[in-house]
């Protein structure tokens, strides 16, 4: 089995949404992530700019890695709406920030029921939200979404966000052990979440609209 598991594999072993605790942890892990690559190793090149939990990879040392979206995988609900219609006012980073956003929001919503609302504190949604705006200048950037992270972070004192990337690969391990199933099968799954992909795009936008956020 591989060093890493992504983030779709760890949440098909789950069965169901990620917590609001588990979910600002992620936040600030991936955001910092992405914050090291561009401030720190000035390595934006190298940044991709579609986040995708197909392509958010997770370690059992606790540590995160990104890659490519495999050919196969449908990320448009992923994709900021500028890169979709080839637009050139924005940059790498805001890309990055819509589809950290989206890839979030899946988690928050993976297997709800159509007539369940997600439930999150108004903080939480209020900022995963501003990070999928449609409109470029509307959205929230980078720096903003880390530093909002490391305050909750202090405050809620919540523990290290390795410790739940641990945990989290852990579970994925466990649940193929019991199913009795090799790397190359289960664990190789890609792109099951097509469908439940574009039900969270289309339920992210009704958040939007009913909170006045898209016009």
């Amino acid at each position: 089995m591989g060093t890493f598991v992504t983030l779709a594999e760890v949440m098909e072993a789950r069965g169901s949404p990620l917590d609001e605790d588990e979910v600002w942890c992620l936040l600030f892990a991936t955001t910092e992530g992405q914050y090291f690559i561009i401030f720190l190793l000035s390595d934006s090149g190298n940044m991709y700019h579609v986040l995708s939990p197909g392509s958010v990879l997770l370690s059992a040392n606790g540590s995160l890695a990104f890659k490519s979206c495999a050919q196969h995988e449908d990320v448009t609900s992923f994709t900021a709406p500028e890169v979709q219609h080839a637009a050139a006012s924005s940059t790498r980073t805001q890309m990055v920030v819509y589809s950290l956003g989206m890839t979030l929001y899946w988690c928050i919503d993976y297997h709800l029921p159509h007539n369940q609302p997600v439930q999150l504190s108004a903080e939480l949604e209020g900022l995963l939200l501003s990070m999928c705006e449609d409109t470029v200048m509307r959205r929230t950037d980078l720096l903003t979404v880390l530093g909002t992270c490391e305050v909750h972070q202090k405050a809620a004192t919540l523990p290290p966000a390795e410790h739940l990337i641990k945990r989290l690969v852990e579970d994925v391990y466990r649940t193929s052990v019991s199913l009795h199933c090799h790397s190359e099968g289960w664990l190789s799954t890609r792109g099951k979440f097509i469908v439940s992909c574009q039900y969270v795009s289309i339920r992210m936008k009704t958040n939007l609209f009913s909170r006045g956020i898209v016009q």
